[in-house]
């Protein structure tokens, strides 16, 4: 099982990886908004390799037989293990690169209220708020933290609608083990 979630989780974790970089790289070309558009279908994108693990998993260590319970736990194993790339790669884009991030999301944050008609007490409620989470974010374990909380909505689903279409156990029929080709993939 190992070899199974780290392969299908590194390759997860290295398009999850490349895609924020290139993002990132492009942020003032694509825009924040237009870039948690890119963000988000990527991360679907990049764990649709949670399905295929789980299958891989399924078909050559478990016989051709896995539970939700079992197929979901490889899931998980691979979203984990994607998710702490993304992780990693956004520590070094963010300490290396882009320090001043979390000042630059606040103007846009801030410039998107105004121009929706906030009053200059909410502004600045806004920005006192924006101030603190900039602040936050320096700190590396709760800017690790929030990160890894980024893709793992994503892939918990992923993990969810994967373990239950690849569910498969077999019957005993007269004798004999057949397995169920309803939930066959």
């Amino acid at each position: 099982m190992k070899r199974i979630v780290l392969t299908f989780g590194l390759i997860a974790g290295a398009v999850l990886s490349a895609m924020m970089a290139a993002s990132m790289a492009l942020i003032d070309v694509i825009g924040y908004d237009r870039g948690e558009i890119v963000g988000y279908t990527t991360m679907v994108l990049a764990f649709l390799l949670v399905f295929f693990g789980i299958r891989s998993y399924r078909d050559n260590v478990a016989g051709g037989e896995i539970t939700f319970g079992k197929g979901f736990a490889v899931g998980l194993l691979i979203v984990a293990v994607a998710s702490v790339c993304y992780v990693v790669t956004w520590q070094v884009i963010y300490f290396g690169f882009l320090p001043d991030f979390g000042e630059r999301y606040a103007a846009h944050a801030l410039e998107q209220a105004r121009a929706a008609g906030a009053t200059a007490e909410e502004l600045a409620a806004q920005a006192r708020q924006m101030a603190r989470y900039a602040e936050l974010y320096k700190n590396p374990l709760i800017n690790a933290a929030i990160t890894f909380l980024e893709p793992l909505p994503v892939g918990l689903v992923m993990a969810l609608v994967s373990a239950g279409i690849l569910r498969r156990k077999r019957v005993a029929l007269a004798g004999s083990t057949v397995g169920r080709a309803s939930h066959a993939v």
